[in-house]
């Protein structure tokens, strides 16, 4: 059942987004999220765990600077009853500790004490070292000692004075027994307790997450990280992938011991591929307008332009959404085009993928024009909700709990360019390269310019020249 808290939040987004004129479907596609996942928030049954895309939907339903300050301040409350209830749910079920009993300490078992010869054995010499004489039962050295007086005299000095060999031997064995036996359980404790103690060690439970946030810092330097715990880079429809030329900082001076780098990649993800969707998003492609179907949806448009062997024409606008793998702060010190090729624009017709355009809403982003020998990231102003958000230039800096999205306007009007981007990080003393790409293959966009454009009618289904 949703706290008050929620549908407190909730009545305030699903008012910024009647008032919006969109549909469920429609802001769900532009927010990357389900439609299901969408009505829950605006029916106050689901809390998004992070206040971004919360953000990001009040600014597609054009909400003004107080309704987004008033937004905030709801799904924090709202987020914090929701964990409040959770902390006393777990307290209510949680059981009692109960202080495990100590083991009991097993008693020694008793050494084999072995029958005595029927003779007594000649005195050991002086020159040699004698072996361990085995030691009699009680009732054997009584035995012998009150047969004995009935012999001749040397006879009972010799057994008298083996009697007490014997008896000082058992004494000697009885003493030592169980002090052996006791420190050795006092070391086995000690050592199960320091092995219990041990940094590391599993068993507390809810304490996986901390684990996983402060394990590159507890890690020895010769460990290396988990294969199942180390972040996958890759993106669903496009990659980043780590470069070989990724290293560690420089080795420390002589007799002093080397430090262990814990910084990890983060993880990139290329969010979208036109961040206006469906505004301004041209596909080139070699067929007659006559055999080119229908436009999908706007989710769908890429595979439908990879199926017909389309290109990118005009420009790429490409979302990337960058986050840490810990709560380890990462920076992002620049990111980077890299050209592969340019040549000769396509000689293909242009076809649009947008209608009814014009959401008023323009985020802060980066010019990359790819007519440029170098190309370069320029920070370029946005616009939202009438006001403007400055330009901001690289670094950044990203955790687990630090997102941060990056909105390119990759654009070409003479060539025919294949590039790819290169994002260059820093953490724990180790840096590298990611490669972005699209999904293993390097982007590609051609200009558009002059060439022949066409719009789909609707009405009667039919690709139209643009007038």
């Amino acid at each position: 059942m949703a706290t008050p808290e929620a549908e407190d939040f909730a009545a305030l987004l699903k008012e910024l987004k009647d008032r919006s004129g969109r549909s469920y479907g429609v802001l769900a596609a532009k927010l990357h999220v389900s439609t299901s996942t969408l009505h829950r928030y605006c029916n106050g049954d689901a809390i998004p765990n992070e206040y971004g895309s919360v953000e990001r939907l009040a600014r597609l339903c054009g909400a003004t600077s107080d309704e987004l300050v008033e937004l905030h301040r709801r799904w924090i409350v709202a987020e914090a009853a929701r964990r409040r209830g959770k902390q006393e749910g777990g307290a209510a079920a949680a059981p009692a500790a109960s202080v495990p009993a100590p083991a009991p300490v097993p008693a020694p078992d008793p050494a084999p004490v072995p029958a005595p010869a029927a003779e007594a054995e000649p005195e050991p010499e002086v020159d040699q070292a004698p072996e361990p004489a085995p030691v009699p039962a009680a009732s054997e050295l009584e035995r012998e000692h009150l047969v004995e007086p009935a012999a001749s005299g040397n006879r009972w000095r010799r057994a008298s004075a083996r009697t007490r060999v014997l008896l000082a031997v058992a004494a000697v064995v009885a003493l030592t027994v169980p002090t052996a036996v006791v420190a050795n359980q006092l070391a086995g404790s000690s050592e199960d307790a320091a092995a219990g103690a041990a940094p590391g060690a599993t068993g507390h439970g809810g304490d996986d997450k901390k684990a996983d946030t402060v394990s590159g810092a507890s890690e020895s330097a010769s460990a290396s990280p988990s294969p199942s715990r180390k972040p996958s880079p890759s993106a669903t429809t496009g990659s980043a992938t780590p470069s070989a030329g990724a290293s560690k900082t420089a080795s420390p001076p002589a007799g002093s011991e080397p430090k262990t780098a814990t910084g990890r990649p983060p993880t990139v993800t290329i969010s979208s591929y036109n961040w206006e969707e469906p505004c301004g998003q041209y596909y080139l492609l070699d067929e007659p307008a006559a055999n080119v179907p229908p436009p999908p949806v706007p989710q769908d448009t890429r595979g439908w332009a990879r199926a017909l062997g389309g290109v990118d024409g005009g420009q790429m606008r490409l979302e990337l959404t960058v986050q840490g793998t810990s709560e380890q702060a990462v920076v992002l010190k620049d990111l980077n085009v890299r050209v592969l090729n340019r040549s000769a624009p396509l000689k293909r017709s242009a076809f649009s993928m947008g209608e009814g355009c014009g959401s008023g809403i323009e985020p802060q982003s980066f010019d990359v024009g790819l007519d440029n020998s170098r190309p370069t990231l320029t920070p370029v102003a946005g616009l939202q909700a009438g006001k403007k958000v400055p330009a901001k230039d690289f670094p950044f800096r990203v955790s687990s709990n630090d997102v941060e999205v990056f909105d390119l306007d990759a654009h070409v009007e003479g060539h025919d360019v294949t590039w790819y981007l290169e994002l260059e990080w820093s953490s724990g003393g180790q840096t590298g390269t990611l490669r972005i790409d699209d999904g293993g293959q390097p982007f590609r966009t051609s200009s558009i310019a002059g060439r022949p454009e066409y719009l789909y009618n609707r009405q009667n289904s039919k690709w139209e020249a643009a007038p």
